[in-house]
């Protein structure tokens, strides 16, 4: 664990990563007393660690009798309970490749996933082991269980694959991400600080994210079973801010992690939530007028945190390590090196494309079977992310996904600051702003917008959201087409899929031909 009485420039100077040689996941999740309470269930009560080692042991045997092996890939169809957690566990003792899917996929994108990693098994739910799927099922949940079983686990290093995580494919059909088992200490600085050193008495992680992703997988729930920190399983059907604030009142909950759009439910909601140490967000930058909202809804600052699925938790906000900077992420996490990358692929302080060194332990293998893909990820010592960003007196700020940048008269403009803008509107509960094709401009600004209750569309309203956004911004970033939507696309990890808000602006512009 970080030092807490340490300063954010300590932190960077001194710390240095500490890989055994011999390592697995699993032993590092479990290393805590046994009558120690890993994970409170609402609807199962308190699991202590040595109930979820016997689980994991008890799965362990399971797949070893089914033939999984070493290097197997093992599919986990399931929602948040404590049999997720230990097929992961069971999986990575055995040197296995747990693979977290989606219980909301559907058989397309299912099948695609558990085709492509060639699985041997997928551990599920009753309800979910009969749908179709390329590979057999085993649940879990009628196992023999013996009190007090040891997990045993194979020998395994930093290096040895442990964990495919497929990326949401809003760019593309998706890839899996290939890590070893040096994911987990990679990630536990960034999640430490980005909830002003997690670990503090009393603390108890909870995140309406689905474990099925890296948010909810690696940025609370494995890094918390590591640090001995409780962690809530809540099954939601939907997240609402009624739901919400009943899993709320009925746990122990001092630290959240909100998805983006959580937060902007929230605050449509006028939400007010007392009693939490830390709150943090990543997946989309906040922006400044959430973050003051934030700081009236929660009695505290939000964190930002910054990563992708190939590299995580890698820039981060913590609000007792230095004051926050409205509309930036945050600064690099100790031991990780971030930069921003001209066109020819020198550091720049001018906007460019956000970099991770290679050797980040948080950073991914490969791509699996992938190797062309692979290596157009990095350029020499980095790996590009892909997103557009500027350092700004040593904060790094998000300007927007290389593809999401848009060009107008000659300037180039990030829609998450005309979104953060929007947002601050009376009228406005969600916004996503893209680039529209322009013969004159190039791209102009479209914003798409969903209005809260009571509020109606009109013309007036257009005009009104347009001004508001030229006299807060700049007179050439305002939308110059606004158009209300009842709902925006979104990935199933909540963040808005400006891909097919750009080809409906595409679409719109073929009919008017």
């Amino acid at each position: 664990m970080l030092n807490a009485t340490d300063t954010y420039e300590q932190m960077r100077r001194n710390f240095r990563w500490a890989l055994p040689e011999r390592l697995n996941m699993a032993g590092q999740c479990l290393a805590h007393p046994s009558d120690q309470i890993a994970i409170h269930d609402l609807e199962q009560g308190a699991i202590s660690y040595g109930e979820l080692e016997a689980k994991s042991a008890a799965l362990a045997r399971a797949m070893s009798a089914r033939g999984v092996t070493r290097g197997d890939r093992v599919g986990v169809l399931r929602s948040q309970d404590p049999w997720t957690a230990a097929a992961h566990l069971a999986i990575w003792s055995l040197g296995a490749i747990s693979v977290p899917l989606f219980t909301l996929f559907q058989t397309q994108a299912l099948d695609a996933r558990t085709s492509d990693a060639d699985m041997a098994l997928i551990i599920t739910d009753a309800a979910n082991a009969a749908r179709t799927m390329t590979a057999p099922a085993l649940v879990p949940d009628e196992l023999a269980i013996t009190p007090g079983e040891r997990l045993d686990c194979v020998e395994t290093g930093p290096e040895t694959p442990a964990c495919l995580i497929y990326t949401s494919g809003t760019t593309g059909a998706p890839k899996g991400a290939l890590h070893g088992h040096r994911m987990l200490t990679g990630h536990l600085p960034g999640v430490e600080i980005s909830h002003d050193f997690l670990g503090q008495p009393g603390d108890c992680l909870w995140t309406p994210a689905d474990w099925a992703w890296i948010g909810g997988l690696f940025d609370v729930l494995i890094p918390a079973l590591a640090l001995g920190v409780p962690v809530v399983a809540a099954r939601l059907t939907k997240f609402t801010p009624e739901a919400c604030l009943e899993v709320l009142a009925r746990a122990p909950i001092r630290n959240v992690f909100f998805p983006p759009t959580a937060l902007r439910m929230l605050k449509a909601a006028d939400v007010r939530i007392d009693g939490l140490r830390s709150v943090a967000s990543g997946g989309e930058p906040l922006g400044a007028e959430m973050l003051d909202w934030g700081k009236r809804a929660f009695g505290l600052t939000i964190n930002e945190f910054y990563g992708q699925t190939e590299c995580n938790m890698v820039a981060s906000a913590s609000s007792v390590l230095f004051k926050p900077c409205p509309g930036a992420i945050g600064k690099p996490v100790p031991g990780f090196d971030i930069a921003v990358l001209d066109d020819a692929g020198s550091a720049t302080q001018d906007e460019g494309d956000v970099a991770i060194r290679k050797g980040a332990t948080s950073m991914m293998l490969e791509y699996w079977r992938k190797p062309e893909a692979t290596a157009e990820k990095f350029k020499g010592d980095w790996m590009l992310t892909g997103d557009r960003g500027i350092w700004e007196a040593g904060y790094l700020r998000f300007v927007g996904r290389e593809d999401d940048v848009i060009t107008s008269s000659g300037y180039r403009i990030g829609p998450a600051e005309i979104e953060d803008c929007l947002l601050a509107h009376e009228a406005v509960a969600t916004v996503g702003v893209i680039g529209k094709p322009d013969l004159m401009r190039t791209e102009i600004v479209k914003a798409y917008v969903v209005l809260k209750g009571g509020f109606e569309v009109s013309n007036d309203l257009a005009t009104n959201l347009q001004v508001f956004v030229k006299e807060r911004l700049a007179s050439y970033s305002y939308p110059r087409e606004i158009e209300f939507l009842d709902a925006l696309p979104m990935t199933v990890t909540g963040k808005v899929i400006r891909k097919e808000l750009k080809a409906r602006a595409s679409a719109e512009m073929e009919d008017a031909k």
